[in-house]
């Protein structure tokens, strides 16, 4: 398990466009002693060490854990999502980021907790606190500090619900200081205006935010080789897309109507049966690929 790797630094726009194309270029960026990454990036040394980790997290780059010199390289999507969408600007290529980041157990615990395995929909702060602190306890020997807890669920809501709206006094509205996963619209500020006093909630993402080829292919990879999958366990399974994507059941049968018309899967209720068969072969990259050529008309 591996917590508050991000030095308490969000994701920024433009973050993953700048350490992604500067790793393309160089893949001892982080580790060289020739050229200071610092200088390269312009970041300040801590948010360069946040940048390290945030493109591991969300599936955009690898680093070889045996190796004693961990020069980072791209991995198939963060290639993929370079190629065709390097400014992070489309709505499914957060999707992605979202995802691989919920779905991340060793190296974005919190992230996988919260979407995953946090039961309340409606919570406060110290909800979360004391439900993590004892999946900690049930599921590693080691101790984490509460206040890396504290600080990972503070980075979790500034990376979905929007600065302006947790301090409208103190954050200027041209400020582009934001997390582009705002955009999803998967957590909101109900009521409170300050610390303890706020209750947030998770709400699935409104019809239309997740594309359907960007759905089906989460949904390919997180189900491997299954062409058919029960509908209970996609919206209950942990780590599946019900729990990735906050969805209920209205909301889940929903985009699964949606990628029934598009052709893309059999939703089947006959004969005692509640489930779904997919209708293609094509694996996660094939279809986050046919994701991108869609957006350009091909």
């Amino acid at each position: 398990m591996k917590f508050r790797a991000h030095e308490t630094f969000f994701i920024r726009k433009g973050w993953l466009f700048k350490g992604l194309k500067n790793v393309v270029a160089d893949s001892s960026l982080f580790i060289r002693k020739d050229k200071n990454p610092v200088d390269t990036l312009g970041l300040g040394s801590n948010m360069v060490k946040s940048l390290r980790y945030w493109l591991q997290a969300t599936g955009l780059t690898e680093e070889d854990s045996k190796k004693r010199i961990k020069d980072q390289h791209p991995t198939e999507l963060g290639k993929i999502i370079f190629e065709n969408d390097r400014y992070f600007e489309e709505i499914g290529t957060l999707c992605l980021i979202h995802y691989k980041l919920a779905s991340n157990k060793d190296s974005a615990t919190s992230w996988f907790y919260f979407f995953n395995e946090f039961r309340l929909t409606e919570f406060q702060k110290e909800d979360f606190s004391l439900a993590i602190q004892n999946y900690v306890q049930m599921n590693d020997s080691s101790q984490v500090a509460q206040s890396s807890l504290d600080d990972d669920f503070n980075c979790i809501i500034n990376s979905y619900v929007l600065r302006k709206k947790l301090n409208p006094t103190r954050v200027n509205p041209e400020s582009n200081i934001e997390c582009p996963l705002d955009e999803l619209g998967l957590v909101e500020l109900v009521t409170g205006s300050k610390g303890k006093d706020r209750v947030f909630k998770k709400v699935p993402p409104k019809k239309g935010v997740i594309p359907p080829l960007i759905l089906l292919a989460v949904l390919r990879e997180i189900n491997r080789d299954k062409n058919e999958i029960r509908i209970s366990d996609l919206l209950n399974g942990s780590g599946n897309i019900g729990k990735i994507f906050n969805l209920d059941d209205v909301s889940l049968y929903r985009e699964l109507e949606i990628l029934s018309k598009k052709e893309l899967i059999d939703i089947i209720r006959t004969a005692g049966l509640d489930l779904i068969k997919i209708k293609t072969d094509k694996d996660f990259y094939g279809l986050v690929r046919d994701y991108y050529a869609s957006l350009n008309g091909k």
